[in-house]
């Protein structure tokens, strides 16, 4: 069974955000963009605007779909890995409103690059938006729910 999380890249003058959490099988931290899992009924912008707000406690504004990656992570789950782009508002801290969430970075590439990091979906998706991916959000307006 598939799990369908959301990813968010923000970038400011050069440094990413990332959240600092564990990964729930080890005690050790790692490093993450801010992200996590759709909840029944909820669209990908919802979940992705939520997921920054709890982790972040910021306010995103999605600008461009990065990609959709599928991963078999370490637990031996497969997950569906939706990540976009877009900003905060500037000059805000970010405190995360999540207890899960141990802290909130600002991180060059490189520093991520040698970081522990919860996935290697991370540098990817990173990697991805640094190249130039971004797709229109109007694609994500094909979905319907049926009533």
């Amino acid at each position: 069974m598939w799990a369908l999380t959301v990813a968010a890249i923000i970038e400011c003058e050069g440094r990413y955000l990332v959240v600092e959490e564990t990964d729930g099988a080890s005690p050790e931290r790692v490093f993450n963009q801010p992200a996590g899992h759709v909840e029944p009924g909820e669209g990908l912008l919802d979940a992705v605007r939520r997921e920054v707000r709890e982790e972040t406690g910021l306010v995103f504004t999605p600008e461009a779909l990065v990609g959709i990656y599928q991963l078999q992570a370490r637990n031996g789950k497969d997950y569906c890995r939706v990540c976009f782009r877009g900003t905060v508002p500037a000059g805000v801290e970010a405190v995360p409103e999540d207890p899960e969430i141990l802290g909130c970075r600002w991180l060059s590439r490189e520093e991520l690059a040698t970081a522990p990091l919860r996935s290697g979906l991370v540098l990817q998706c990173l990697d991805d938006a640094r190249a130039g991916a971004a797709y229109p959000l109007s694609l994500l307006e094909g979905v319907r729910r049926e009533r």
